[in-house]
């Protein structure tokens, strides 16, 4: 129980006690804050917003300006070739890279090589690809040119000019020109180059090669020969040649004409005992590839017969005068291990009056789709062959 419920407790005032008006004190009202200091609130608010949006639109437009310069759009291109000088700063480099469309912007270019470690400038020729990411230009920059390796295949069968070309078309960097007079060029050193030869034509082996950017085209031309040889000594050229009482070079002439005429492996054997065949007899060679050698394949056939060139083995016998194209590994195994001449008891000899007098294959002509061969012993033999491949629509 409190006080005021003690029984006499007066609730009422002393009589002497003054009313203020605050003794009557009713709802109290909600206090207003001031109108001024509510704008500035807003104000700040909507500025502080404006300043956000604003920085988000700068850095939005920042980062797609940027992206643009450092990977343009669309695919990227093909590679192609530039060059760095001896004299080339990262100031000359990045302008010439902006001219040359490899790069959008070379201030943009410099800026990003200086934030990624810088670049040591290597003079060389290099392949950049055009239209890429400013990350790939400067990751092949830094790849020195000696490092830098693109595959160039030279089938077997192709010739000096072929090669050439196929050099030119993989690498326009390189010359057709220039490897052409190094291949023809008496300078490049030459262990199985024939007397009083400068052509390479024959000595250059077909395959595939890893060229650097820092390779010129005589080196181009140096590796082949270098590897010719090593080819030839693995196939013991200069010893089965000596067996076959030929040189290395002669041998290199037959391997061409057996890589020209022949499309399957198991042909290539019996079609160097054919020329060895015919050598031997002193018949002529007869071998159509010779003719296209230094004549226009367009011409007919029957019109290249008739053309007096020391490649025309229709009219001067013996072997022709070079190579006719640069031999694979097969086609100078078989000219060193040509087939045995067939058996008298084999089928193909029995058209002979006496087998056992000697067999030689002499002829061959196409006879499937597949390239494939028909042999034969006799003239007789052999028209019979010409005729079914003329049938077969082969000829």
């Amino acid at each position: 129980m409190s006080l005021l419920d003690e029984p006499g407790f007066d609730r009422r005032p002393p009589s002497d006690w003054a009313i203020d008006d605050w003794d009557e004190v009713g709802e109290v009202p909600a206090v207003e804050p001031l109108r001024q200091q509510t704008r500035i609130m807003k104000w700040v608010v909507w500025i502080a917003f404006a300043l956000v949006a604003m920085l988000i639109i700068v850095a939005g437009y920042v980062g797609w300006w940027y992206l643009g310069q450092v990977k343009p759009d669309g695919e990227t291109g093909e590679q192609v070739a530039f060059t760095v000088l001896e004299t080339d700063t990262i100031d000359s480099l990045a302008a010439r890279l902006e001219a040359e469309g490899l790069v959008v912007d070379q201030s943009v270019f410099k800026w990003y090589v200086e934030r990624k470690g810088g670049l040591e400038i290597t003079p060389g020729f290099y392949t950049l690809p055009v239209n890429d990411h400013v990350g790939n230009v400067l990751s092949r920059l830094r790849t020195p040119p000696a490092q830098t390796y693109q595959r160039v295949t030279f089938p077997e069968g192709f010739t000096i000019d072929q090669m050439a070309d196929r050099l030119a078309e993989t690498m326009p960097r390189l010359d057709r020109d220039a490897f052409a007079a190094a291949a023809n060029s008496p300078s490049v050193p030459a262990r199985f180059r024939g007397p009083g030869q400068a052509s390479l034509e024959g000595l250059l082996f077909p395959d595939t090669y890893q060229v650097s950017n820092a390779d010129n085209e005589a080196q181009v031309v140096e590796r082949m020969v270098g590897l010719m040889e090593r080819v030839g000594d693995q196939e013991e050229i200069e010893t089965k040649a000596q067996a076959l009482g030929r040189t290395p070079y002669e041998i290199l002439v037959i391997a061409s004409m057996i890589e020209k005429e022949a499309k399957l492996d198991e042909d290539r054997a019996k079609i160097a005992r054919v020329i060895y065949n015919r050598l031997y007899l002193g018949m002529l060679l007869q071998i159509d590839a010779t003719l296209y050698y230094e004549g226009d394949r367009d011409t007919p056939f029957s019109i290249l017969r008739q053309q007096d060139t020391p490649y025309n083995t229709y009219l001067y016998p013996g072997l022709p005068p070079t190579p006719i194209a640069n031999p694979g590994r097969a086609s100078i195994r078989a000219a060193l291990n040509p087939a045995v001449n067939p058996a008298s008891g084999d089928p193909i000899c029995q058209v002979l009056p006496d087998p056992t007098k000697g067999c030689l294959y002499l002829y061959y002509v196409l006879a499937n789709e597949d390239g494939g061969h028909a042999f034969a012993v006799t003239p007789e033999q052999h028209e019979a062959n010409v005729e079914a491949a003329r049938a077969a629509g082969l000829l």
